[in-house]
């Protein structure tokens, strides 16, 4: 039987106590180990699990509590790492039969980081295939179910990381976000998920040591550890060229006041159908935030769905790049999905591909004189709850009579100004139980704003005591 109260503890709570003694970070582990195996059968959010290995790390790391030694910020702290992200020594599938055995021989810069603070790595979490999807379902793995509704998905494509933070398997696990895979799963899981400036967290496992979309972040159930997360992994690595210059740390516990902060609200994105529910919980949370003192004003942002279509083009150009070379020995065992978008990058000529910078810029430009005005963009980041599980992201592609975009994910958008930082936090829940996201996106590299701007929103309506029923 697990300690329910332990399990959903902190882990700024857990290191200060490890660090402390007051609480064995053997036991820690053990009550971790056990939830996994009360949850995983049901929502399938693990693939593999170092049961042996993390105890005896967790043994190691007692001894160094006792003996006085200098410890780590994450010292004897569970976390779990993505599939999709390499692991030295340790098989590494990213939901494909094609990499179905393939083990790493060494850690990318966001391993090696929390390891160094004094992490315990207990397991890695499911994805979709090459982490294509809104939709944790792979040919190697199937399905990864909600936490609040088993028949619904958790979201991609860090699904299962979502899942294992917001069942109080783990307090942080790494993600993984190029159009989303980071937000989508938080806001459907109830959980925090925080994608940083583009190079804030060195990325080091891409073919490409170019790319301007991809981020490493924190699902947490607390933006204080989404904030520890950041501060333990972020900074310069040679091995990432994108990478940022070190910023000053985040203060923890973060600061939880917006007095005087000048806030934007577009709950649409201007162009989204946005479910009842989920527009009413965006605009609740505005307000919430709105009476303790931040300045909120509704605003245009003119984008429209051509964002979403610009985004797929350089998304399936970025597979057919790197994929195409499996499909002919492959292609009956692959993601259809997958297949589909490697298909569609083929046929996306130079040109054209390098037009969508242009797009990129004009994007930009229309959100550029907001952020001038504004300290941050309130959006939903989902423009639906949680859909049942066993769908795909081509069944949320069309447009309604109005001309609304019937679309799943509002976070893609975003990818695209990737310099500006952007967190999911819970905003309430449907009334079929399902949570929603907020999703509040800072000025370039302002993640000290964006974590200040959630963790008010924590403070006024906390849902880290809230626990989904399994």
């Amino acid at each position: 039987m697990t300690d329910q109260d332990l399990c959903f503890r902190s882990a700024v709570d857990l290191a200060k106590d490890i660090r402390n003694g007051e609480i064995s970070p053997v036991e820690v582990i053990e009550n971790a180990l056990a939830r996994i195996d009360e949850v995983n059968p049901k929502l399938n959010g693990f693939c593999f699990v170092y049961a042996e290995e993390a105890i005896e790390k967790a043994h190691l790391a007692e001894s160094e509590v006792q003996s006085g030694n200098s410890i780590g910020p994450l010292h004897g702290v569970p976390f779990a790492i993505k599939d999709f992200t390499p692991t030295a020594g340790k098989r590494t599938t990213m939901g494909s039969k094609i990499f179905e055995h393939w083990i790493p021989d060494q850690n990318p810069p966001v391993v090696e980081r929390l390891l160094q603070a004094g992490g315990i790595m207990i397991g890695k979490t499911t994805t979709p295939e090459f982490a294509h999807s809104s939709f944790t379902d792979s040919p190697l793995w199937g399905p990864t179910r909600n936490p609040w509704n088993f028949s619904c998905t958790a979201g991609g494509s860090s699904g299962g990381s979502a899942v294992a933070v917001a069942t109080g398997c783990v307090p942080i696990a790494e993600g993984s976000d190029a159009g989303g895979s980071i937000r989508i799963p938080a806001a459907l899981s109830g959980t925090v998920g925080l994608k940083p400036s583009v190079g804030r967290i060195p990325m080091g496992i891409l073919p490409t040591a170019f790319d301007s979309i991809f981020h490493f972040g924190p699902l947490s159930r607390t933006v204080s550890d989404a904030a520890l997360f950041l501060n333990v992994t972020q900074g310069p690595d040679n091995r990432d060229i994108m990478s940022l210059p070190p910023t000053v740390p985040l203060h923890i516990p973060v600061p939880n006041h917006v007095d005087g902060l000048r806030l934007a609200l577009c709950p649409d994105q201007g162009f989204f159908a946005l479910d009842d529910d989920v527009e009413a919980n965006t605009r609740s949370s505005a307000d919430a935030l709105r009476q303790t003192g931040a300045i909120v004003e509704e605003v245009e942002l003119g984008w429209s769905r051509q964002i979403v279509d610009d985004w797929f083009l350089h998304w399936a150009v970025f597979f057919a790049a790197y994929f195409e070379q499996y499909l002919n020995d492959w292609q009956d065992q692959m993601t259809p999905e997958v297949v589909r978008m490697i298909e569609v990058g083929q046929s996306v000529k130079a040109t054209d591909f390098k037009r969508l910078e242009a797009a990129r810029t004009r994007q930009w430009e229309t959100l550029r004189p907001i952020l001038d005005s504004y300290d941050a963009l309130l959006t939903a980041t989902m423009a639906l709850p949680a859909p049942p599980v066993g769908g795909k992201d081509s069944d949320y592609d069309s447009n309604d009579a109005a001309g609304r975009y019937q679309g799943l994910d509002m976070t893609c958008t975003l990818n695209f100004v990737s310099q500006c930082p952007a967190v999911s936090v819970p905003s309430g829940f449907t009334v079929g139980g399902l949570p929603t996201g907020l999703q509040i996106v800072g000025r370039r590299y302002d993640e000290a704003t964006v974590l200040r701007v959630a963790a008010t929103l924590e403070a006024i309506q906390p849902w880290a005591g809230l626990r989904p029923p399994v």
